[in-house]
């Protein structure tokens, strides 16, 4: 069975718990998803509150992914708050559960981002990505370019800083 895409799911506290636990997961599991492993969900509520604040709002879209009704992949498609920047978005927290890794999810999350921002009559999705992962060539190979890259802008440990990757989708093309 395939993942089903769900498009602003409501947000109810189940939902958000799952998200957070996901969160948790990719996180500790590796991901580069605004924290250092490990975290704790204490740790990740916070953050995981302004999202959520995004999409409740009517701002923000969130986009997760169910396998047979597990939460296995999600991200949020967020406005940029600024007028100018209307006819493109950038993709947040783009994850996946470190269990479903390599089962093409990740590659399907995308295609259905990019469904998603071309419904929503959008030019163009941004992504940024933590550098020393390679997690750009993930993103390559479902159609983003890297249009910039600001080094050492990531301190994940003392010493430890990596670049901020500036990836970049034409939906116009």
């Amino acid at each position: 069975m395939g993942v089903e895409f769900v498009v602003d799911p409501e947000l109810d506290d189940d939902l958000k718990a799952r998200i957070v636990a996901l969160w948790v997961d990719v996180t500790n599991g590796g991901g580069a998803v605004g924290f250092v492993a490990p975290v704790t969900g204490a740790e990740v509520w916070p953050t995981a509150t302004a999202a959520f604040a995004g999409v409740e709002a009517g701002l923000d879209r969130l986009l997760i992914g169910l396998d047979d009704g597990e939460l296995v992949a999600l991200l949020f498609v967020t406005d940029n708050r600024f007028g100018l920047k209307d006819h493109w978005r950038v993709l947040k927290r783009v994850m996946v559960s470190p269990h479903a890794q390599g089962s093409g999810h990740g590659a399907a999350l995308m295609r259905a981002a990019e469904r998603l921002g071309r419904q929503m009559g959008l030019a163009a999705l941004h992504v940024t990505v933590r550098g020393g992962k390679g997690t750009e060539n993930f993103y390559a190979r479902v159609g983003y370019r890297e249009v910039g890259r600001i080094p050492g802008a990531i301190r994940v440990a003392p010493g430890d800083d990596r670049d901020d990757i500036l990836m970049w989708l034409d939906l116009q093309q």
